[in-house]
């Protein structure tokens, strides 16, 4: 019986990809029965090629360690996204690779390409540049995102070792408990802003927290299981916790407009933002015009001002004192610039 070869070929790829692979997973990827995925199985073992059969609720096939995978097959559009996307993931620090390694991976892609695609991608490297500074690195390292990402795909307890920014054992708006280790049932992974965190509920504490992944010196996977509760998904979880980290100011204001409207100047991980609660004009308001309650963990209150002008919409501020008087010195230069009077020399 025929065996397409595009078909083994992407079996191939699946299981390359490293893990154990379902029989459904299998004939659900290449769209075709099970009984012909064992067929294409035989097929690469065939070829000489170690495919292994696992056992148990969990088993499938998978590639047997240390079976070197052959050299790349890339079109130049699948070596151009590679290579931009190594140097993307380093500028932004959205790579999950410690010290040179994305470097080096870039590096070894290169050397099995045909040299004329070499040189062409070489030459959209050495053109290309960036209006953006390269991002600080905060990748987390494989020791640590792996057992983390093995614990929040199987729903298991993860033990981890964590320093907080002040040098405490504590996560995003924690009051710390620690620098000893602690168990913590991970909901979720999140890149953000160039950074990696992991959501969960933290035992210790017996509450949620946010976790840097650069932060966490140890990770390793517990025996059991959990259920992630109902609720937000991971990526919420985390910009609210960003928004509720404990700052040295505690602002709130009220705005005049939809939640949607607000939240398109100010994020998720900048402000918590909802329907004032004394509203009387009609919850979020249409044209009616309704009024939102906005709050925002600062340490700097200087910035706020120009902040709030920004969304070109009523707004009062609720706390603190210090952030009216701000205001108010910023709407005087504006009317002196509007003016066109020239401001005092100091």
């Amino acid at each position: 019986m025929s065996r397409p070869v595009s078909r083994v070929l992407t079996l191939l790829e699946l299981l390359q990809s490293g893990g154990v692979r379902t029989v459904a997973e299998l004939a659900d990827r290449l769209g075709v029965g099970e009984r012909t995925v064992r067929r294409y199985v035989d097929h690469l073992v065939d070829l000489d090629v170690p495919v292994e059969s696992v056992r148990g609720r969990y088993g499938g096939y998978r590639l047997a360690p240390g079976h070197r995978v052959p050299p790349l097959m890339l079109t130049d559009d699948e070596a151009l996204a590679v290579l931009l996307g190594l140097v993307a993931g380093r500028r932004t620090g959205i790579t999950a690779a410690a010290g040179t390694a994305g470097e080096t991976a870039a590096a070894k892609v290169r050397r099995v390409l045909p040299e004329r695609l070499r040189d062409r991608l070489d030459a959209v490297l050495d053109s290309l540049t960036f209006t953006t500074a390269p991002t600080g690195s905060a990748a987390p390292d494989a020791a640590v995102l792996l057992p983390v990402a093995d614990a929040v795909r199987h729903h298991r307890p993860l033990a981890i070792r964590y320093t907080g920014g002040s040098g405490a054992g504590s996560g995003s708006g924690s009051g710390g408990s620690g620098s000893g280790e602690r168990t913590v049932y991970p909901y979720g992974l999140v890149a953000h802003a160039g950074r990696w965190y992991v959501t969960g509920r933290d035992l210790s504490v017996g509450a949620d927290r946010t976790f840097r992944l650069d932060r966490i010196h140890g990770a390793r996977v517990l025996p059991g299981t959990f259920e992630p509760p109902p609720g937000p998904g991971p990526a919420e979880r985390v910009l609210t916790a960003l928004a509720t980290a404990p700052y040295r100011h505690e602002v709130t204001v009220r705005v005049r407009g939809t939640a949607e409207e607000i939240r398109a100047r100010l994020p998720r991980s900048v402000a918590v933002v909802a329907a004032a609660d004394d509203d009387g004009d009609g919850g979020e308001g249409g044209e009616g015009g309704g009024w939102c309650r906005v709050e925002i963990r600062a340490e700097r209150l200087d910035w706020l001002p120009s902040l709030l002008a920004s969304l070109d919409r009523p707004f009062v501020v609720e706390r603190p004192d210090e952030l009216r008087g701000l205001v108010a010195d910023l709407a005087g230069r504006l009317m002196d610039a509007a003016r066109g009077t020239a401001p005092p020399r100091d």
